[in-house]
């Protein structure tokens, strides 16, 4: 942001109370032409923080596209103090071929931040994106689903050590906050330490729009703008409990210790008490059963969704529950 409250990248400039949409050069293909991604400014007439909102950096992972796709398009901004930054689909060339990484070469953009402009596609891409808008920015919200093949409950990963970072994730009003410096490379590791406070939101499951899981992702939103003075009608939200995971033992992905098909018998988000079966894996002809009990009290983070495991595959996500707030989410779940 400059000190005139216009916001600037390469190629332009958006004036207090305007509002922009590009399609940004980030790359070429084989035939030299440009690809683009989609870029929505919107700047308020009084100036304040520049928050981004991404998705998609994952091709694959389209919950947060639609996210950040309405910010931009149908919210009403008129009363907005500073700037935000909406960029919808970062990783256009996956994005358009339906599959998590670059196609060239299959390459995680989100092992390529801050980027290269003299380096691997996948890094000059980072760069263009890193350096005209993420940089300018103040703080930062990038959106996720889980993996093909799982799913996972709306939660907020961030870095609980860094206090600005702390204080978006505690904004962004989610149930659960895992605590991470987050993989190098990653997005909001390397924009947190290039000064700009960044969190991801994970959200459900790749491939699909999930309704409902969408709609929780907006009232985070709010929530943050309200935090940062960028709405200033609204107010910061309270999820109703909140637990925030720092360390290993609080956390652990159960694994199959047997191969076969799966019968989940909770969801991600569920409540599930020490020694519950959270599924079940039988052979083809059901002649053996493995049960997989929990191994303490707590909620289920994230889920298998494909019912054909290896030993040693992933099952479920779950996370320590203290007595406290076990109580808290025993109360909402028999509302």
């Amino acid at each position: 942001m400059g000190d005139s409250g216009s916001f600037t990248y390469s190629g332009g400039t958006v004036g207090p109370g305007e509002t922009v949409d590009i399609r940004f050069p980030v790359s070429e293909t084989y035939f030299g032409d440009p690809i683009r991604i989609p870029v929505t400014i919107i700047n308020g007439e009084r100036s304040g923080p520049t928050v981004y909102l991404s998705a998609a950096v994952h091709g694959d992972e389209l919950n947060g596209v639609e996210v950040v796709r309405e910010v931009a398009q149908e919210w009403d901004h008129e009363d907005l103090v500073g700037t935000l930054v909406c960029l919808p689909v970062l990783n256009v060339p996956a994005f358009m071929t339906q599959q998590r990484y670059l196609p060239i070469y299959d390459r995680d953009l989100n092992r390529s931040f801050p980027g290269s402009d003299e380096s691997t596609n996948a890094k000059r891409i980072a760069a263009r994106i890193f350096e005209n808008f993420i940089e300018p920015c103040d703080v930062g919200i990038d959106f996720h689903t889980s993996t093909r093949g799982r799913t996972n409950m709306l939660h907020v990963r961030a870095d609980m050590a860094d206090d600005e970072v702390a204080r978006a994730a505690r904004a962004f009003a989610s149930n659960l906050v895992i605590s991470s410096e987050g993989p190098s490379g990653s997005l909001r590791r390397e924009a947190t330490d290039a000064g700009v406070p960044t969190v991801t939101v994970e959200m459900g499951e790749a491939h699909r729009f999930q309704r409902d899981l969408i709609d929780r992702a907006f009232d985070g939103v709010v929530s943050v703008l309200a935090e940062y003075g960028l709405s200033p009608t609204e107010s910061v939200r309270w999820p109703g409990w909140r637990t925030i995971i720092d360390g290993d033992d609080e956390k652990t992905w159960l694994r199959a210790d047997a191969g076969g098909l799966v019968d989940i018998h909770h969801g991600q988000g569920s409540l599930v008490h020490e020694g519950d079966t959270i599924c079940t894996i039988t052979n083809p002809f059901k002649a053996e059963t493995d049960a997989v009990t929990a191994p303490f009290t707590g909620v289920i983070v994230g889920v298998l969704e494909n019912p054909l495991v290896y030993p040693g595959n992933p099952l479920c996500h779950l996370v320590r529950l203290d007595d406290r707030t076990l109580r808290a989410v025993e109360r909402e779940q028999s509302d």
